[in-house]
């Protein structure tokens, strides 16, 4: 019975440990016109890339990066903020580049889920920069949604001048601190 016992307490950690591991579930999605199907899982392994460089379910793309295409420090999809001119709430052209890549992202993984937070300088008053940072998240989800994202993918935040990315009172500081960030 000793021996017993012995391979007893031995297995029995093992099975538990065994038992509480997980695998990741598949998703397959159709792309758009012109793309090929892909498939993408939790770990971000196996599938077929998207065009433009952009790495999608885990194959190599045009920067040779393997994994998860949020990870990818090539792509634009690394690129997780967009900033925006003095009181304005317009999309510049290097920011659109830079939501247009994460909504094609948004749009093959129908799963995913995304906050967009938008953010001001120290300049105006509380309730202003709130409302200011409404309207700059809304302006990204308004792109998104005309990309074909699903408005339940999409949840927009204003932290207005609440959460500054750089502490400062000059220029440099104010243009770091007006912007939108991408949360997946």
């Amino acid at each position: 019975m000793n021996a017993f016992t012995r391979t007893l307490a031995i297995l029995l950690p093992v099975a538990m440990l065994w038992g509480c591991s997980t695998t990741p579930s598949t998703t397959e999605t159709d792309l758009t016109a012109g793309d090929a199907a892909m498939t993408t899982t939790g770990d971000g392994m196996g599938g077929s890339g998207m065009g433009s460089g952009v790495e999608v379910g885990g194959i190599q793309g045009n920067g040779g990066f393997v994994g998860d295409p949020l990870q990818d420090p090539d792509s634009m999809l690394a690129k997780r903020t967009v900033y925006f001119d003095f009181d304005k709430s317009e999309i510049t052209s290097e920011a659109r580049e830079i939501i247009e890549a994460h909504a094609r992202y948004l749009s093959a993984n129908p799963s995913v889920r995304i906050v967009v937070e938008g953010h001001c300088d120290e300049r105006g008053t509380r309730e202003y920069n709130l409302s200011l940072g409404e309207r700059r998240g809304k302006s990204v989800q308004q792109i998104m949604s005309l990309l074909g994202v699903s408005g339940s993918q999409i949840e927009v935040v204003s932290y207005g001048e609440e959460r500054p990315a750089v502490m400062g009172h000059d220029e440099n500081a104010w243009a770091m601190n007006r912007r939108v960030e991408f949360l997946y």
